[in-house]
């Protein structure tokens, strides 16, 4: 009995060997400082495995690694380490606009090699091979990894159901996030509660752990694949599932390809969070060379008075974008020196229903008041140039059965920038079928919307056009590849302070900054400084905080939303949008916590002059602005644009201002109290030149 124990004890053993040699630690990779690591493993069961650290303390527990596929078995368990490759860069590269226009890219780099068995073939037990590479970079502030696809063997495309990727949050602690999968895209204000209380999650989801950590979660590159969203499994466990597709498989990819980074960001504050390009160095190179026919700028236009229903879109008696009303506008922004006059409505199709319906635009035929050519050339003439609109109400199979002749009618007139808009619920894209007259549904933020922007950015570069698309997919860092995709919307913007309770709330914009504003530019729409919306309705905010938006919420567009006589009843705030930069040679975060306050410094890429703003939330806030980050012994004249003493967001008082100057120096610190809900802009403008 004793020996036919022995005997089965070494045969299970003789069983079990291939999978237990393969537990443990197989590759690791630190980040240049080497605080930050990164340990790849294989677990008992064959799964890949990562985990991350930072002075040895854990953040990210062991998470698998893989994916579920349509029509073959997935990459999961009984994988097998091959190889690890290891890389470092230490370079930097130039923006042609930006937050800051250089940034440096300091990694280290881990390829690690594995092989996942597939299944068994009809007529043989033996399964196929299948390799795949998984390659990781350690930064000193955060960590990006993506997968590697080989072609498949049989040729066949791969038919991704869903990726099986972890992020185990090792810690307790604080989540911001919006939820994924519902029906108003990325538009909701924020929750903010216990990480293990946290559904399904857009990105950035933005964490605070016990200690004071804090950590983003988001992905680089998001290119021909589906979004990312974060669903909570149990726990502080969370897994990757891909936007939805109307095919079955979530992404479709025919040969070798990669997908997009995974990233997270690592800081030990809000304002580390912030000052960060992890997404940016994740990207590729720009491919479109000289840009410059982009000029960052600020621009008015044809869009508040609709929010406000003084105007519509529609054709009729209160239609906007008429020959006069966009002339006024051109005036307006010629003698105020802003660059652009946006126009929403001058085209055929806004009668009637049209959102998540868009069959009736057309993007080239201009309603009869609207004289595009003439309107374009008186534009040009007085220092101005129109941008133009092309709303789809979510129908691309629409917009991209015209989308050359569209942008070719831009081009002929001088109109270099264009917003775009997909006005539908989630899920409610209508996307060209494969027969002709099909249609299919999509998600804002499956593959095919994924192909569709890119395709979008690529035919505007081609005519040197900007895009600044709204109700879009998500920003991923891809302005480094294609520097014409400007800014975009995919959030909670201006408007919704227009049209009733809720608004945005005093909270929002410090929770923006340390969430959507981590993933790249946004057109927010600041400016309002009649602090009135729809009816009458006060907006939640102060008059020194409209203005302290401009340098808060970054954009290399701002528009200057409020009608034109509520802008030219404020000239001295006026003044300050006036002269605000929209392109920096450096920003730096002074002050942050996520939800409660944000205090940001920007350099003009183009003058010496630095500005600061400054927002909090519900409560007042006393800010010391410490301005030691001028160069030593320089002298400052600041122009300030405060809260006034009595002001508050909920209250008459709102509209208080104090706008005055003081010397200072880059020794001072500077104490600005913050109303309810206000803020503050500061102008440094240098006297040692």
């Amino acid at each position: 009995m004793r020996s036919l124990l022995l005997v089965l004890l070494t045969w299970l053993a003789a069983v079990a060997a291939p999978a237990l040699a393969q537990s443990g630690p197989v590759a690791s990779v630190a980040s240049p400082d080497g605080r930050v690591r990164i340990d790849v493993t294989i677990d008992g069961e064959g799964w890949a495995q990562y985990a991350v650290s930072r002075d040895g303390k854990p953040l990210i527990a062991p998470s698998r690694l893989g994916f579920q596929f349509t029509d073959q078995d997935g990459f999961g368990r009984n994988s097998r380490f091959v190889a690890a490759e290891t890389a470092s860069v230490d370079t930097s590269w130039d923006q042609p606009w930006g937050e800051r226009k250089t940034v440096t890219d300091r990694h280290n780099e881990l390829l690690v090699r594995l092989i996942s068995p597939g299944a068994s073939d009809a007529l043989n037990d033996a399964p196929a091979d299948r390799p795949i590479a998984i390659r990781f970079r350690a930064f000193d502030n955060g960590i990006g990894f993506r997968y590697e696809f080989a072609a498949r063997a049989d040729g066949q495309p791969w038919r991704i159901a869903d990726e099986l990727t972890e992020f185990v949050i090792a810690a307790p602690g604080q989540a911001w996030w919006i939820p994924a999968g519902d029906w108003n895209r990325y538009e909701y204000l924020y929750h903010d509660g216990p990480i293990d209380q946290v559904s399904a999650a857009h990105t950035p989801m933005t964490v605070k752990l016990a200690d004071g950590t804090h950590l983003a979660f988001h992905e680089a590159a998001l290119v021909d694949y589906a979004g990312m969203w974060l669903k909570r499994m149990d726990g502080q466990r969370f897994r990757a599932t891909l936007s939805p597709s109307s095919r079955g498989a979530k992404v479709e990819r025919t040969g070798a390809f990669t997908t997009p980074w995974r990233s997270i960001r690592i800081a030990d504050s809000a304002a580390g969070l912030y000052d960060n390009d992890l997404e940016l160095n994740l990207n590729e190179p720009n491919r479109l060379g000289d840009v410059s026919w982009f000029t960052p700028h600020k621009y008015v236009g044809v869009w508040w008075e609709m929010h406000l229903e003084t105007k519509s879109w529609a054709s009729g008696p209160k239609h906007g974008a008429t020959n006069d009303n966009v002339r006024r506008h051109i005036d307006f922004a010629a003698n105020h020196g802003f660059r652009g006059v946006l126009v929403e409505g001058w085209n055929k199709g806004w009668d009637g229903n049209w959102f998540g319906n868009g069959r009736d635009f057309d993007f080239v035929q201009s309603t009869p008041d609207f004289d595009l050519p003439d309107l374009a050339a008186y534009a040009r003439q007085h220092g101005v140039r129109l941008i133009g609109h092309h709303e789809t109400g979510g129908n691309i199979a629409k917009y991209e059965s015209q989308l050359g002749a569209a942008l070719d009618l831009y081009a002929r007139h001088g109109v270099d920038a264009v917003k775009t808009g997909y006005v539908a619920d989630a899920g409610g894209i209508i996307a060209p079928g494969d027969a002709p007259g099909e249609q299919r549904m999509e998600w804002h933020d499956g593959q095919r919307m994924a192909q569709h922007h890119l395709r979008v950015v690529q035919e505007a570069a081609a005519r040197r056009i900007a895009v600044n698309p709204h109700e879009p997919i998500k920003d991923t860092g891809l302005r480094r590849t294609y520097p014409n995709w400007v800014s975009r919307e995919g959030a909670r913007g201006g408007e919704y302070q227009a049209w009733g309770t809720p608004g945005n709330g005093p909270s929002h914009a410090p929770t923006l900054v340390f969430t959507r504003m981590l993933a790249g530019p946004m057109d927010y729409t600041p400016g309002i400084l009649s602090l009135k919306g729809r009816g009458g309705r006060d907006l939640e905010s102060t008059l020194a905080r409209e203005l302290a938006l401009y340098v808060v919420l970054y954009s290399p567009i701002q528009m200057v939303a409020d009608l034109i006589e509520n802008l030219e009843a404020h000239p001295r705030e006026l003044a300050f949008i006036e002269k605000v930069p929209t392109d920096w040679e450096e920003s730096r975060t002074l002050l942050g916590e996520v939800g409660q306050l944000a205090v940001i410094a920007r350099k003009d890429r183009n003058g010496p002059d630095w500005y600061i703003g400054g927002v909090t939330d519900e409560t007042a806030h006393e800010a010391a602005i410490d301005l030691s980050f001028l160069p030593r012994g320089s002298r400052w004249r600041a122009h300030v644009w405060r809260d006034g003493d009595s002001a508050d967001y909920r209250t008459e008082a709102r509209h208080q201002i104090v706008i005055e100057q003081k010397a200072v120096t880059a020794g001072d610190t500077m104490n600005i109290r913050m109303a309810p809900g206000g803020g503050f802009a500061i102008r440094l403008e240098r006297l040692d030149r």
